[in-house]
């Protein structure tokens, strides 16, 4: 997919996976706030590949769905 998308929309359009975002657009939180999906789906580890795969210069990884608590996250 090409075309710059709001959150919302990749929320809309892809929920509960993975989000592999290109070029994101940030706020001062940098929280993602718009960007292309480059791959998305259900499976963490697939997405992560296709990153590998791809090597965007830019990217975020999202997850549209809510994590379960106690949930660790390494960045």
């Amino acid at each position: 997919m090409t075309t710059v998308l709001s959150i919302a929309e990749i929320e809309a359009e892809c929920p509960l996976e993975w989000i592999l975002v290109e070029d994101p657009e940030i706020n001062d939180a940098l929280e993602v706030q718009k960007g292309k999906i480059l791959s998305h789906g259900k499976d963490r580890d697939e997405v992560y590949r296709e990153a590998v795969l791809l090597r965007p210069k830019r990217f975020a990884m999202l997850y549209t769905g809510v994590l379960p608590k106690n949930t660790a996250i390494v960045l």
